[in-house]
């Protein structure tokens, strides 16, 4: 996969989405970012992207939230307020990487050392006027 970089905003987030779902290799993305980029937004245009009809809300507390979509399940996750990676392994995070389905996990540098090697890695910014930069390796 070859590098890729897109710039959106509010207005162009779904086309951002359906572009990004075309470059990705991978069912499990991570989102890295600073807190309020808009990682959970990103994530709910991927989903609509994907034919889901429910919108992302973040998991922060529940960890993990499941959509339906046209053709397959979006488990999407928020390991932000995990102490220990061993929380992750209590609500079975191995099953859901292996599932077949797609993983888009926030906070992904807190179960590192589980993350599969197939993964797309996704860096998400904001400028001083709002825009969000996309960049997925």
């Amino acid at each position: 996969m070859t590098s890729f970089e897109i710039k959106f905003d509010m207005n162009t987030i779904d086309e951002a989405a359906k572009s990004l779902l075309q470059q990705v290799s991978s069912k499990t993305i991570l989102f890295y970012g600073d807190m309020g980029v808009g990682k959970t937004t990103f994530i709910s245009a991927l989903v609509k992207a994907l034919g889901g009809k429910t919108k992302a809300t973040s998991p922060t507390f529940s960890i993990v939230n499941e959509y339906l979509t046209e053709n397959d399940i979006v488990y999407h996750f928020d390991f932000y307020r995990i102490n220990d990676i061993s929380e992750a392994f209590d609500i079975g995070i191995e099953d859901y990487l292996c599932s077949g389905h797609w993983n888009f996990i926030e906070w992904p540098e807190k179960i590192d050392a589980i993350l599969p090697d197939s993964r797309a890695l996704l860096q998400l910014s904001c400028d001083e006027n709002g825009l969000r930069s996309l960049k997925l390796n």
